[in-house]
């Protein structure tokens, strides 16, 4: 059973909250934590398996190369927390060659029930000698499970490049908290999508299939199912544009004519002109000078870095 999960009472007020705040600001936004109910999980899984979507070869590229090595590094028993497990298909890697080195806790931490359920589901059924503790929550309810969890080395994995949702600054003080989580003997490993060409980078987050389109457009579905909108998500175009000076792309769900979209729990008019956006996603990117500054202003130092052949995505291993 999973260790822990949510009010879901409080799940939906925080939806809530969040979706009316960000329909009243300028510009309107919403937060990319809420991809990711099941039909925005499945949909993510299938972005994952895009031609266009190298982070995910890439980043696995790495760990079937390293994992032995950063498993081979630790003794004793290991606590290992993922952040934003989804399936763990990537983690499956690393949870054999810890396996493989002495006992192991694995300890999934998602905001999508149904991706945590099957994703434990799926690993207790296929690893008999794997202690799992899933937890249904969000990565601050995973580093406080973490802070007071007894015995073994900790280690943090977070991977996907997920920290690229953070601006910079934010994801330094997000890390400073994980790293106060892993004190004084764990490691951070986290993956890191790296600085590089326009068209490469554009193309990864608006794929010909228009997978990614839909996953953006889920988030106007599940404000309908769950807050009574009234969106008609085929209205809004899906945008993906990088911001070189910035080193981030950054996702929209565009209005395609002048429209006013009525949410009842709310009891909110929403006007949209045509073409206004919706802010959806924020994705950053790195150099390596940049992930070295990251580390150091978390607190950690930077222990490895390894990239994937074409050196297009790093897995860094940080130390407190």
């Amino acid at each position: 059973m999973p260790l822990e999960r949510l009010d879901p009472g409080a799940e939906l007020a925080a939806f809530a909250r969040d979706v009316a705040a960000g329909m009243r600001a300028s510009p309107k936004r919403l937060p990319c934590c809420y991809f990711y109910d099941a039909a925005g999980s499945e949909l993510f899984e299938e972005i994952c398996a895009l031609p266009e979507y190298y982070l995910t070869r890439a980043e696995r590229e790495i760990l079937t190369d390293r994992a032995a090595t950063l498993a081979a590094a630790f003794r004793g028993p290991v606590t290992l927390m993922e952040l934003g497990s989804g399936s763990a298909a990537k983690t499956r890697i690393l949870i054999e060659a810890f396996l493989r080195r002495g006992p192991l806790q694995y300890v999934p931490v998602d905001i999508s029930r149904s991706a945590l359920d099957g994703c434990a589901a799926a690993l207790r059924r296929d690893y008999a000698d794997l202690d799992i503790r899933a937890l249904a929550g969000r990565y601050e309810d995973g580093l406080r499970h973490l802070r007071t969890a007894a015995g073994g080395q900790k280690v943090v994995i977070w991977l996907g490049s997920s920290v690229g949702n953070l601006e910079r600054a934010e994801a330094a003080q997000f890390l400073h908290r994980v790293r106060d989580a892993v004190a004084p003997r764990g490691r951070l490993l986290i993956g890191i999508d790296l600085r590089k060409s326009r068209a490469i980078l554009e193309r990864a987050y608006d794929d010909a299939q228009g997978v990614t389109a839909r996953f953006n457009r889920n988030i106007l579905v599940r404000i309908n199912r769950e807050l009574g909108g009234h969106f008609d998500p085929q209205t809004f175009a899906h945008r993906a544009a990088y911001d070189e000076d910035g080193g981030r792309i950054e996702m929209y769900l565009v209005s395609t004519r002048p429209q006013q979209v009525r949410i009842d729990h709310l009891g909110l008019d929403v006007q949209f002109s045509a073409g206004e956006s919706i802010h959806t996603e924020d994705s950053y990117k790195y150099s390596p000078a940049e992930i070295r500054l990251l580390a150091k202003r978390a607190g950690f130092r930077l222990e490895q870095t390894w990239l994937d052949n074409a050196r297009r995505f790093s897995l860094n291993v940080l130390a407190p």
